[in-house]
């Protein structure tokens, strides 16, 4: 099984997920604190997240001429802190920006998170209720989702379904 490590960084707190590239089914996720997060991808033993995967992904930033504040700087650290731990783990990590992200899993590069988010319950969870999620007695695909996890998925769907990763 070839697994994805999708990182959808922020500047105290980033989603991450790892999912089953053939399938697609989320396999492992969460957002915890940046340190936590750095801490799991420099482990090195049996239980490091990095030792579970075969490819890796981080959301770039973009800029669009616009003015930002500290926290997009703050994350362009974190994106770098990432990036240089997955390489010390010689697992290659890419870089996508966000814009491609939106345009394939919505056709429309004005999407929002919500508008992925719906597109992505339409494919892999149509009719299951709470978006997806299920109950806790019937968990449903997204079960356990929250937040930026809902956009690293994303971003591991559009790795899978655009780059040659499922071998």
């Amino acid at each position: 099984m070839t697994k994805i490590l999708a990182i959808d960084p922020g500047n105290t707190e980033s989603g991450w997920c790892v999912i089953d590239a053939r399938t697609r089914e989320p396999l492992q996720f969460g957002k915890p604190d940046n340190r936590v997060l750095l801490t799991d991808l420099t482990l090195d033993n049996d239980l490091a997240l990095w030792r579970t995967v075969d490819h890796a992904v981080i959301e770039m930033v973009a800029s669009y001429g616009m003015a930002v504040g500290a926290d997009v700087f703050e994350t362009c650290v974190w994106i770098g802190r990432f990036h240089e731990a997955l390489r010390r783990a010689d697992i290659t990590a890419g870089l996508v920006k966000r814009h491609p992200v939106k345009v394939h899993h919505c056709h429309d590069s004005r999407a929002k998170d919500s508008n992925i988010v719906q597109a992505l319950v339409d494919r892999f969870a149509p009719g299951q209720p709470n978006r997806g999620k299920g109950t806790k007695a019937e968990p449903g695909w997204f079960h356990g989702f929250a937040a930026d996890i809902w956009q690293a998925y994303a971003l591991a769907v559009y790795v899978a379904d655009t780059e040659a990763v499922t071998t």
